[in-house]
């Protein structure tokens, strides 16, 4: 039975690019494509092997991205032929610039809609969340970022292991409940701390999936202080800041 999972906070290959150049803070206007081709693969073939609900320009993009890699790699007499031709990276980079536009436009517009919010808002509502979070802004965390925790606390599982924890819903089930009734005696949890206390790779990737799903079904959120900052698993109270 395959157990595929489609998430709301699921961003696209644009979304995966900008956050490649971001983590390791590249030049967008000279992007080393060898480079974020083969971490762009790596994503996607986790993506893949957890079974979720990929779109179909994922793969395009992945296409893309392969054809570019091909391009600068051509031999050095062939070089001539392509001299005067455009950086094959040029319409790569202006679809990248102009998506991170168009998502600072829209999160200006989201912030100026919280403000009109503030201006009307139910004070006793408002407060309670406040005090609720500590008095924090906190960010949700992109699923980019949770297969970015997860890759670094899994390295080399085969691939039968998670076809096995996939078609074992139980063990995801009991796992979701377990970290449920964690966060009844903990306001949040480090996503990392729950990685260290596995036993073997198996629970950690049943842990992988169980956060999905919580995540899925809107019980919790993973949100960070920053960009690339430690992710910690919260009940789902409403008070996180989109990104």
């Amino acid at each position: 039975m395959s157990y595929k999972i489609k998430l709301e906070i699921f961003e696209g290959p644009l979304d995966l690019l900008l956050y490649l150049v971001k983590k390791d803070h590249l030049n967008i206007y000279d992007i080393p494509i060898a480079k974020v081709t083969e971490q762009y693969l790596q994503y996607l073939n986790l993506m893949q092997l957890l079974d979720l609900n990929i779109a179909g320009e994922f793969l395009v993009m992945a296409a893309t991205l392969m054809q570019i890699k091909s391009k600068l790699l051509l031999p050095a007499q062939e070089e001539a032929e392509v001299e005067a031709q455009e950086d094959p990276r040029a319409e790569l980079v202006r679809r990248l610039l102009e998506y991170e536009k168009f998502k600072e436009i829209a999160e200006n517009l989201r912030q100026r809609e919280n403000g009109q919010r503030e201006v009307f808002k139910r004070p006793k509502t408002e407060i309670g969340r406040e005090l609720e979070a500590g008095g924090e802004v906190y960010f949700e965390a992109s699923i980019f970022d949770l297969i970015n925790a997860f890759s670094q606390a899994l390295k080399d599982v085969p691939r039968e292991v998670f076809y096995e924890v996939i078609k074992d819903e139980f063990s995801i089930e009991q796992k979701s409940h377990e970290i449920l009734h964690l966060l009844l005696v903990n306001p949040a949890v480090q996503l990392s701390s729950l990685f260290v206390k596995a036993k073997n790779k198996i629970e950690i990737v049943v842990t992988f999936l169980a956060i999905l799903e919580l995540i899925k079904l809107k019980e919790i959120v993973a949100r960070q202080g920053g960009l690339f900052q430690e992710i910690e698993i919260a009940r789902n109270i409403g008070n996180i800041v989109p990104r």
